[in-house]
């Protein structure tokens, strides 16, 4: 197979042989590593108390094992394009999957905690670029009348990763240990390097020589995101900008993203990213919808596991029961939508998705205390049905107006808005529901006077009830039935949060209904070349 075949204007029959024979190995070949990287984000998750225990390292220092990776992945993610252009896009993808590999080797051989978090900085600048250039080589490789199913099997691979991630991650930890969750993608690695060295070739228009280095663009954006996405990590912790540290890393990301902005419109020759696509208004619109729909899908799943381990008492394994079968309603829908979005109007399906989701996120905002296994996993599968609705008409239609040269840039910008999108979202609930709680039980509290009838009532059923049980004796029974009245006043005022946070999801998700209208339809014209 040569890349002669794949220029474009080259022979269309050649292409057309190239595509009908070999594009399910290319998607298998840029989607096995796509995966084990996307799985690699929430792996570590569940084996960090072992990581903390084995390397001798406090909660926080260990989460710094997160965070670095989430950094140096946001970071690379937007200057793929740029890479590929610089070095071609096949030697950056055999470059990338290699570090990432060898990174995956050191992290398992890690023997104290700055180092584990120097090789999980390598992994991140390794896998950093798998998502948007297998996304890229996908919409290149497939026409565009079958980009629905070219971006079903892409989002398939982003949806199972954070599924599978915590249920792999904590089987090999328990089993093994917590180095096996690395040592198991280097044979997956050099597989896929083998893979991409027989299959994947470069178009003519992919590598571009001369470019020259845009050394104001990469210090600025990697100042950037780099604070950003430690300022969303660590905010609600540190009490957001009552924290001196927190103020300064506002202060750097937001004036490194200006700069950014204006070096690459105006200053810079060959910019790392070209923002001038925003240009294009349904490419701009599909990004936003993306953004926060990830906002409200990153947001509720967070919210989710905790509100039924801490309010209704469900072990580990019963919030993963919880969140499973959403992920599988996601894996169903992307298919069939991949089928759909070439047979009916794409925005149908794409505002379908969107009022599926935010009525998801409306049925979660009406739980309570009382309620039940399958009510509350019936709105996670709803919303698991409308995001695989969501995704596959959104991509088609945003990436249909791109050239295909520009797909690689394209295509970084989108994966970047999405990541975004989903840490702005986790940042958001986290510090709305430690803050409405402590809001509503301000209120709830402004009631629990001795002239109230329902405080009166509960006093004494909780006084009765401590002397029944004889726990304390008849002068500590009264401050004891105080005691639990405020319990319970707690844990309804977090109820209360919990209630307000997800009606404000599915507010912001229900907001961005308009937008379809601005995204144009996807044109199901021929790849160059094809006739």
């Amino acid at each position: 197979m040569s890349s002669e075949g794949l220029q474009a204007g080259g022979t269309g029959e050649l292409r057309q042989e190239i595509v009908r024979v070999s594009k399910w190995i290319i998607a298998l070949t840029v989607m096995l590593p796509t995966l084990i990287e996307i799985i690699d984000t929430s792996v570590v998750n569940v084996a960090l108390d072992h990581i903390r225990g084995s390397l001798s390292a406090g909660i926080d220092e260990a989460t710094w094992t997160i965070t670095s990776y989430l950094v140096s992945n946001a970071i690379i993610i937007p200057m793929t394009g740029w890479f590929s252009r610089m070095f071609g896009r096949k030697n950056y993808l055999v470059f990338s999957i290699s570090l990432f590999t060898a990174s995956s080797f050191l992290c398992g051989m890690a023997w104290s905690l700055p180092t584990l978090v120097l090789f999980r900085v390598l992994q991140g600048i390794g896998g950093g670029a798998l998502q948007p250039l297998s996304q890229s080589i996908l919409l290149e490789t497939f026409p565009r009348k079958q980009h629905g199913m070219a971006m079903a099997i892409f989002g398939v691979g982003i949806m199972f990763g954070p599924i599978i991630g915590p249920l792999l991650g904590g089987w090999i930890t328990d089993n093994w240990s917590w180095h096996w969750i690395f040592f198991i993608n280097v044979p997956i690695g050099i597989l896929s390097v083998m893979l991409v060295m027989l299959f994947i070739t470069d178009p003519s228009y992919v590598r571009q020589k001369g470019i020259k280095i845009d050394y104001f663009g990469l210090v600025f954006l990697s100042l950037g995101l780099g604070c950003l996405q430690v300022m969303l990590d660590k905010g609600q912790r540190a009490d957001w900008f009552s924290a001196g540290y927190i103020v300064a890393l506002a202060a750097v990301s937001g004036l490194s993203l200006v700069l950014f902005i204006i070096n690459e419109l105006f200053l810079a020759p060959h910019p790392i990213v070209n923002l001038r696509t925003f240009k294009d208004i349904s490419f701009t619109s599909g990004n936003l919808v993306m953004f926060f729909a990830f906002f409200n899908l990153f947001g509720s799943i967070v919210l989710l596991p905790i509100y039924v381990q801490k309010m209704m008492g469900y072990s580990a394994t019963l919030a993963g029961m919880v969140l499973g079968p959403g992920g599988l309603a996601t894996l169903i829908a992307m298919p069939i939508a991949g089928r759909l979005v070439t047979k009916t109007n794409p925005k149908a399906l794409l505002a379908f998705g969107i009022i599926m989701g935010a009525y998801a996120t409306h049925l979660m905002s009406q739980f309570n205390l009382n309620a039940d296994f399958l009510t509350i996993l019936w709105p996670r599968m709803v919303l698991g049905l409308g995001m695989g609705f969501l995704f596959i008409p959104l991509t088609t239609m945003t990436m249909g107006s791109v050239a295909v040269q520009d797909m690689g840039n394209a295509a970084a910008i989108f994966n970047l808005l999405r990541n975004l999108g989903g840490s702005i979202g986790v940042a958001f609930v986290t510090t709305m529901l430690a803050r409405s709680s402590q809001a509503d039980q301000a209120v709830l509290v402004s009631h629990l006077t001795p002239f109230d009838r329902n405080y009166q009532i509960a006093q004494g059923h909780a006084l009765g009830v401590m002397r029944y049980l004889g726990y304390f004796g008849r002068a500590l029974s009264g401050q004891a039935a105080l005691g639990t009245v405020y319990q319970e006043l707690s844990r309804q005022a977090s109820m209360l949060a919990y209630n307000g946070t997800f009606r404000q999801l599915s507010i912001f998700m229900i907001c961005i209904l308009p937008l379809v209208f601005l995204i144009r339809k996807a044109k199901h014209e021929a790849p160059a070349g094809m006739h």
